[in-house]
């Protein structure tokens, strides 16, 4: 009798035969080795004993439908409501359905807030006061005019004279005009001009320079004197940039401020192309301005002072600044245990048109931080006592995700241009970083005021004719501001000094005779008085009290308050708990499975159906598969087929050859699991 096999019986058969009897033949031996004794044989037992097993429960199919899932699951939860929609009548059922699924949506709708708020990340701020030994901050002091004026009036001849013939032009226009024809430098004038706008006709303002047509030609004086004696006239300063083709003005109310701010910005250039040393040769140095100097009982002087250059105030003096030395403590609070100075700011050797203001800038600031004491410091008005009481405030923020602060200000994407003075991150040198950062992208150059980065200039009129105008439009800039803010962050630990300042005259006329001589004796070693009430600041700086306050932030809705608010809301609403949630999980987890048995099955099936329709004669028997695996060499007889007839066209006459595999289900005795998993193990 001829079998005819198709080669797909015998693909499936080398495929799925190796998992259930050994490759040597031996069918009787149940305990064959799948490979060589060890860890790693033994593990891929175990995993093909789980694979087989999972097989079997693809192949066997789901136990239950959705309907008989979602049946049980409502009979055996322990949330209420569920249970009633399957034991209640009709009407009943449909009631607590509804109630069921509104309780629901209002715990999801609960939740949601809940979760909101919790990843909105608040924080609530505690105040702690607290009592210690305190380390005396760092303290600068600078005087109001950056340079003496006797050092650097050769570098402003120039631009004095010109000043002076400004303000003769805005006091008495008519007196000036006689004088109009001097030798003045108008190459510092023509480019960055101050002019008069008439404004009492806004859609034809007038522009009229300040000289008219004694350099330029560009008005009359006449007409000038017209415009100044007018309501309608204000003062600007003309900013043109590629040659003069475009400008900009910047108006003024007063002409005070008109020609202050024109003044230091013509000093800026001058100053720019000066090297830093010899600007620094021009300031006032430590031991002319420091006359005395006490620290609790220990004396001391200007050498205990660290010097650094300010650009706004020249030479700058900090005590205490800790980047040497261990910072000084203080022994107790009280005027006695604080630092007692007596300054000398020589105010008659001031730069008259660029310090309008007498005294002393003061700051108090921690020790290794660097002082921006233009921003954050404070006057002492000569011939005056100052004392400072100090408080101190600790500011601890928690960092990310709660707040946008930063420890080292390594995570900032700003170059910190003040890292060569060796200083703590602050978010003050990080937005005057990125104002440089900006210069020097749009105007190629760096500003004065602020430190330069290796390989760049300082802007100036000669080298970089148009900065005073790209520097004007980048300094109103708000998309630059609103950047730099958005890049910089707060440091997440900072000490703030709250001051109490009082002031008194000093010295007093009854002692002032006795005392400026004494002193002028220390320092100039002279018996005629060299010091005046003029230039005389005396500074008492202290801890108030050793009481310092804590400001700390911490987590407003921590993990706790989030799972006591979920858990609350869901057995208020449904009764549940988190075995209920574990019971809602397992339930979803069983539609998948099902879901996947299902698929794995209707592919099986598909599969199945494409290897009937490619095969039409009778099945092999199980003896004729067993010698296909064992014999490599057997070969099923093929019938010989006509171009003619049908594939076999006596198939209907044949009976089905060999004996059927029988049906082993029906023959077990018990559940198909528990002795499903006893033949994994033997059939492995």
């Amino acid at each position: 009798m001829l079998l005819h096999i198709s080669p797909a019986y015998f693909k499936l058969l080398h495929g799925f035969l190796p998992w259930i009897m050994p490759t040597n033949g031996n069918l009787g031996d149940k305990n064959f080795q799948m490979g060589k004794p060890g860890h790693r044989e033994g593990a891929t037992m175990h995993v093909k004993k789980y694979l087989l097993k999972g097989l079997h429960r693809l192949q066997k199919g789901p136990g239950y439908t959705y309907k008989e899932l979602l049946v049980w699951y409502c009979d055996n939860t322990n949330t209420h409501g569920p249970k009633r929609i399957i034991c209640e009548g009709p009407k009943k059922k449909a009631m607590w359905f509804l109630l069921t699924l509104l309780f629901a949506s209002l715990v999801c709708w609960q939740w949601g807030i809940f979760i909101r708020t919790y990843l909105s990340w608040e924080v609530s701020v505690s105040l702690s006061v607290g009592f210690k030994t305190m380390d005396f901050p760092a303290v600068t002091i600078c005087n109001a005019s950056p340079f003496k004026y006797s050092k650097i009036k050769h570098l402003l001849k120039d631009l004095d004279e010109l000043m002076e013939a400004v303000l003769e032009r805005i006091l008495a226009p008519e007196l000036s005009h006689a004088s109009a024809t001097r030798n003045l430098n108008f190459s510092i004038w023509n480019h960055t001009p101050l002019v008069l706008i008439d404004e009492r006709n806004p859609h034809h303002p007038m522009v009229l320079d300040l000289f008219g047509d004694n350099h330029n030609g560009l008005t009359s004086s006449s007409a000038s004197e017209k415009i100044c004696n007018a309501q309608g006239c204000k003062m600007a300063m003309r900013l043109c940039s590629l040659n003069g083709t475009q400008c900009t003005f910047r108006n003024f109310t007063s002409a005070t401020q008109a020609v202050t701010e024109w003044y230091v910005l013509q000093a800026t250039n001058i100053f720019a192309q000066v090297p830093q040393q010899e600007l620094v040769e021009m300031s006032y140095p430590s031991e002319q301005m420091i006359l005395a100097c006490l620290f609790g009982a220990e004396p001391c002087n200007y050498r205990n002072f660290t010097s650094i250059f300010y650009p706004h105030y020249g030479n700058c003096y900090i005590f205490n600044w800790g980047m040497t030395e261990k910072a000084l403590p203080s022994a107790n609070p009280g005027t006695e245990f604080g630092l007692k100075l007596i300054l000398d700011i020589g105010q008659e050797d001031y730069v008259p048109f660029l310090a309008s203001t007498a005294g002393v800038r003061l700051m108090l600031h921690e020790q290794r931080s660097y002082p921006f004491i233009r921003d954050e410091g404070i006057y002492a008005m000569s011939g005056t006592e100052t004392s400072i009481g100090v408080l101190v405030d600790k500011l601890q923020r928690m960092g990310e995700p709660y707040s946008p602060c930063t420890v080292n200000g390594s995570e900032v994407p700003v170059q910190n241009f003040y890292s060569d003075y060796n200083t703590t991150y602050s978010i003050q040198a990080c937005l005057r970083s990125c104002f440089q950062d900006h210069m020097i992208r749009n105007c190629n150059c760096g500003h004065y005021l602020y430190p330069l980065p290796r390989g760049e200039k300082y802007c100036n009129n000669r080298d970089f004719p148009d900065w005073a105008h790209c520097y004007s439009d980048l300094q109103m800039s708000v998309a630059q501001r609103e950047t730099c803010i958005g890049m910089c962050k707060e440091s997440c630990n900072d000490t703030q000094y709250k001051m109490t300042i009082s002031m008194a005259d000093w010295p007093s006329e009854a002692s002032e005779d006795w005392i400026f001589h004494v002193l002028s004796q220390e320092r100039d070693q002279s018996t005629n008085i060299t010091l005046s009430r003029k230039g005389i600041v005396k500074l008492n700086i202290y801890f108030q009290e050793f009481n310092y306050r804590t400001i700390e932030e911490s987590a407003a809705n921590n993990i706790v308050w989030l799972l006591s608010n979920l858990g609350g809301q869901f057995g208020f609403w449904m009764g549940g708990s988190v075995l209920c949630l574990i019971e809602f999980g397992e339930i979803i987890i069983d539609f998948v499975w099902i879901t996947i048995i299902k698929l794995v099955a209707l592919a099986k099936s598909l599969r199945q159906r494409r290897a009937q329709a490619s095969y039409t004669g009778p099945p092999p028997t199980v003896a004729e598969l067993v010698e296909a695996h064992t014999n490599f060499g057997f070969q099923p007889d093929m019938a010989p087929r006509s171009p003619n007839t049908g594939p076999y066209p006596s198939e209907q006459a044949l009976p089905i050859p060999g004996t059927p595999p029988p049906n082993y289900d029906s023959l077990r005795l018990q559940p198909l699991d528990v002795i499903e998993s006893d033949s994994e193990g033997d059939a492995i």
